[in-house]
Formats: C-alpha cells, structure tokens, sequence
C-alpha cells in the first residue's frame, strides 16, 4: 500500500524524545492544521522522524503513533492496533464474559487517546484526543468485529473537549450493567461522572484488602463500596462507606443489597466527617482512603501533595495502633516517591510511624511504556499504623 502524503510538521528541538506526547512548543507546522490531522514529524533537513496527531491548539502538539514511515494511519492500523490489545487480556486471562477488563489503555496499548473498558456485553470507549475522536468509525467497527453482538457507549470529558478541540456528544447512558469480580456482583454505571463506570484498575487491591482487613473498617471515598465490599465479604464486622457524592452512593447500597452485605455508607466530605469523627473519640481498625485524582495541572502539584498529607494525616489519627492504612493516589502527576513522601510527612504530621507492607497499582490490563511511566498513575500504598 502506497503511503499518503502527510502534511509535515517540524521539530524544533535536537532530537525527537522516546516519550509518545509532544509539546506543541517543540514543533513547527508551516501551515495551519485542523486538530487531530494525521502528519509526519520530520528535522531540520525534512528527515522523516515519527507519524502522529497533530493539534495546534493543545499543550501536546503531537501524539506519536509510529516511528516506521512505512505505517499508513487507517482503519486497517487501528484494527490491528485493538486486534492486539484485546489478545494481551485473552492472553491474561482477563477478557471474561462476565466481567469488567480493561482493553485499550491507551499508549500502554500504542493507541494515545483512547481508553476502551468491557463491561459484560457492554463496551465503554472515552476519547482523550481529537485524532481518535476523527478515527471513531474505524474504532467501533474494530471492537464490534473483536466482540461480536457487544453495545457500544462513547464519552469525552468536557475539559479533554476543550483542550483538544473536539466536540463529542456523549449518547444517553446506557443500561447498568452486572460484572463479577473476585466472586463479587457490582452493578456499573457508565456516564455518572466517574471514570467509564467502574474503577477497573483497583481490581487486585480490592482483593489484598478483603484478605487483610480486620475489626472496624473504614472506606474514604468509597465511590461504588467495591473496598468496603470486599471487607464485609471477609467477615469485618462493622464497615462503612464514605463519599461526597449521593449519586454514586446509591450503586454502593445497591451493590451491598445484591451481595447480601450490611455496610453503613455516608453521605460526606472526608474532612469534617472524620474531624467529626476525631473529636467523638472514633476510631478504625482499617481504614482505605481512595481520593479521586486531585490535579491535572502540574502549576497545582505542590498544593495536591498538601492536600494529600493532610488527609492522610486525618486519617492516621483516625486508626487504632497497629491499624492498616490503605491510601491510594491516582493523581498522574504525582509518582511514588513524591507520593511516599507525603504520607512520611502525614505520619509525622499525625504523630504515628507508618510501616509499608505493600505498594500496588493498577491491574495487568492497564500496561504502561517504560517512556511513559505517567501512564503508571495508581499507587495503592498498605500500611500498618503504630
């Protein structure tokens, strides 16, 4: 196949970097481009580099697809690119029928700005890039051909809208859908604001903390109650839900109910619940604090790293000695060291020492390019609490 002739942009620094995005301020196109166009990044002497989106408009100038020049971007590429992703989960074990898995994972999988998830026979596509979104059509008739008879919902955030330049109209939501997990019915509901529905990625930290989690548990941010379901499935006697959002609250009750589980969930912002909580004399056994990501700007990164030692400060205090803390952050910005720093510095804050017995991420199904290693964003730290 003869390859097009793609519009050229050219790079502005010494070399083109290893990583898969861009800056825009490192590249130079002689002529405008619409957002998402296909181009081909070449040096000072028009020597093919890489093949890519382009967007003008966005702090990422380019998302590099290929380095070959011989690569044609089209929906042959993008089915063998999905092709490949859906055989690493079936390769994995993970594609089940009746469960939740991640299939593309976007430059983990090769495929920047797109992120697919599989619930039952329901697949979640979100955009993170105007390219993918212009690529829509080549996209479903890939996952329709790998999952034959699966329903289809697509979404993009309005902030990745705005600055990539894209207009997606999200269709109504879809039905909920029934997943198992760890022998474990959850009901998922794609277009509430959280994620595609289901926070996939916590699958086998959910399961660490079924089996370590004792006495009275405590689950911060609980969202859908899938910690705090593991530990009442484990025997924990007493286990509460916290989260601020009611919405998301009524998948957690109708979660416990279709397990045959009694968990108390609360409607709540974590800081005055457990300053309210602290000044009652209350106090937890186990204790799983799972914030939503707190930045995407890199300009708010130091008052994220605040914001997640005073919680975790809260949180500490709010455990029984020799306690287990689990706290999590999904916040990409911040890596594990800078994110083990903030609970060293809670630990102090709270007056307790903090023992590390394990540090989690993300399941096998989330892949992430050692170039790449943003694409590394959860860090699932288990504690023990003195």
């Amino acid at each position: 196949m003869s390859v097009p002739d793609y519009p050229h942009v050219r790079l502005l620094a010494p070399r083109l970097p290893q990583h898969p995005s861009v800056f825009r301020r490192a590249l130079q196109a002689d002529a405008p481009l619409a957002p998402g166009t296909v181009v081909d990044v070449v040096d000072a002497q028009g020597r093919f580099l890489a093949r890519g989106f382009w967007n003008g408009h966005a702090r990422i100038g380019l998302r590099v697809l290929t380095r070959d020049a011989g690569e044609v971007i089209d929906a042959a590429w993008i089915a063998a690119r999905i092709d490949a992703a859906v055989a690493l989960r079936q390769q994995l074990g993970l594609d089940v029928r009746d469960g939740a898995v991640r299939l593309v994972h976007a430059e983990g999988d090769a495929l920047p700005g797109l992120v697919v998830d599989r619930y039952a026979d329901l697949l979640v596509i979100e955009y993170f890039a105007a390219g993918m979104w212009k690529l829509r059509g080549a996209i479903e008739k890939a996952l329709q051909a790998s999952h034959p008879g699966a329903a289809l919902y697509h979404f993009a955030e309005a902030h990745v809208q705005k600055q990539e330049s894209f207009d997606c109209r999200a269709p109504a939501p879809p039905p909920p859908r029934c997943v198992r997990e760890h022998g474990l019915t959850y009901c998922v509901q794609p277009g509430i604001r959280h994620k595609t529905g289901f926070f996939i990625d916590q699958r086998d930290n959910r399961a660490r903390l079924g089996a370590w989690a004792r006495g009275r548990v405590l689950d911060l941010c609980c969202n859908s109650g899938g910690f705090a379901l593991n530990a009442a499935r484990a025997g924990c006697a007493e286990v509460t839900g916290v989260d601020l959002d009611p919405d998301v609250l009524k998948l957690a009750r109708a979660n416990a109910e279709c397990n045959g589980l009694g968990i108390e969930f609360v409607a709540a912002d974590l800081f005055p619940f457990l300053e309210q909580a602290l000044a009652q004399g209350r106090c937890w056994d186990t204790v799983v604090l799972d914030p939503a990501k707190l930045t995407r700007d890199p300009a708010r990164l130091e008052q994220a790293l605040r914001t997640y030692v005073a919680m975790n400060a809260l949180a500490m205090r709010a455990l029984t000695p020799g306690g287990m803390l689990l706290s999590c952050s999904c916040t990409g910005l911040v890596d594990e060291p800078a994110f083990l720093e903030a609970l060293r510095r809670a630990a102090a804050l709270a007056g307790r020492a903090l023992q590390v017995l394990h540090i989690g991420g993300a399941g096998a199904d989330h892949p992430w390019r050692v170039d790449a290693q943003e694409g590394r964003y959860l860090k699932a730290v288990f504690t023990r609490v003195t």
